[in-house]
C-alpha cells in the first residue's frame, strides 16, 4: 500500500469512506483497485454514516512523536461501523466498549481525523 492511499482514506474530507463490491457484496476499509474476495475490479468507494460499536480501546499515553505528545494521553478504539467494516480510530474519553458510538471531526496534529463519541 503506497503514501497517497493511506493519506486519502478520509477522500480529503470529514468522511469515513469504505468499498462494497458490486459482485460479491463483500465490504472492506482501506481503498483498493479490486475486491478483495473475488477479484473483481473497480469496485466504488462509499460514504460512511461514521456510527456503529465500539469494540476494544486502550489508552495511549506515550505519543509516536513530537507534535503529537501535546494530545497524551488519549484513546485508540477498534469501532465496527455499521456498514461492517471495522476501524481504527480516536475514542473520547466518554466511551465504554459495547456502547454505540458516532464520529466527529477534530484536528489532531495536522490533519482532521475521526474521533468517536458515544450517541
Amino acid at each position: 500500500m503506497n503514501a497517497p492511499t493511506l493519506l486519502d482514506w478520509t477522500e480529503g474530507g470529514d468522511g469515513i469512506t469504505y468499498q462494497r463490491c458490486g459482485h460479491c457484496a463483500h465490504v472492506w476499509y482501506f481503498r483498493r483497485e479490486f475486491c478483495p474476495s473475488c477479484g473483481e475490479s473497480s469496485p466504488p468507494r462509499l460514504q460512511s454514516t461514521g456510527t456503529g460499536v465500539l469494540h476494544a480501546l486502550t489508552r495511549v499515553f506515550r505519543a509516536p512523536s513530537e507534535a503529537l505528545r501535546v494530545h497524551a494521553p488519549y484513546s485508540i478504539g477498534l469501532v465496527d461501523l455499521d456498514e461492517g467494516v471495522r476501524v481504527a480510530a480516536h475514542v473520547r474519553d466518554d466511551a465504554r466498549i459495547g456502547d454505540r458510538v458516532r464520529a466527529e471531526y477534530v484536528t489532531f496534529g495536522d490533519r482532521r481525523i475521526p474521533s468517536f463519541c458515544k450517541e
